[in-house]
């Protein structure tokens, strides 16, 4: 396990006990279940994400796969989007194709850039991967658990599913930040 993913953890552990003493010193029982099913649900949707995440950015960094250019400033992707204003582009004469003919260079140009299958499927492991979808059944299992057993208390099931969020938010800032402090 890295230094990153044990910082994550015990953040987690750290806001988990603070929910789980505010939950038995202000509230009940119920609030107590309530934030705890959301809290660990949420976690574990959050840590399954990121792994499924960094396992795809890893194997496209592996086989050289580039999605973005970043030949760009960001704020000319912006502001044209289309490259429109570009100041590579050389213009042509004033030629006037017709309408049909232009239409299919761009359909040509269109499959051009077309995916593949192979392409697809290499891009939806990370989204199906089986602990990000084992981590949303536990969360939906969840839920149904408790509105079946009338414990559920949609404002604290809420709160417990924002905090991880949160605190995953705080961890990755505040890395980002000592890094580029050293």
């Amino acid at each position: 396990m890295n230094k990153f993913t044990l910082q994550m953890l015990k953040a987690l552990a750290i806001a988990d006990i603070v929910v789980i003493l505010l939950s038995i010193v202000f509230f009940d029982v119920k609030m107590l279940w309530n934030t705890q099913i959301g809290f660990i649900s949420a976690s574990l949707v959050m840590l399954a994400s990121m792994k499924s995440y960094k396992r795809m950015v890893d194997a496209r960094v592996e086989e050289g796969i580039i999605l973005f250019d970043d030949s760009k400033d960001v704020i000319d992707q912006l502001e044209d989007p289309y490259d429109l204003y570009s100041e590579d582009v050389v213009e042509t004469a004033q030629e006037q194709k017709p309408l049909a003919e232009v239409i299919k260079e761009e359909r040509e140009e269109k499959k051009k850039n077309r995916r593949t299958l192979s392409e697809t499927l290499r891009d939806t492991k990370a989204a199906l991967s089986l602990v990000r979808i084992g981590a949303y059944v536990v969360l939906i299992l969840g839920f149904f658990y408790l509105n079946r057993h009338e414990y559920l208390m949609a404002p604290a099931y809420l709160l417990a599913l924002t905090v991880p969020m949160l605190v995953v938010v705080f961890v990755l800032v505040s890395n980002k930040e000592s890094v580029s402090h050293s």
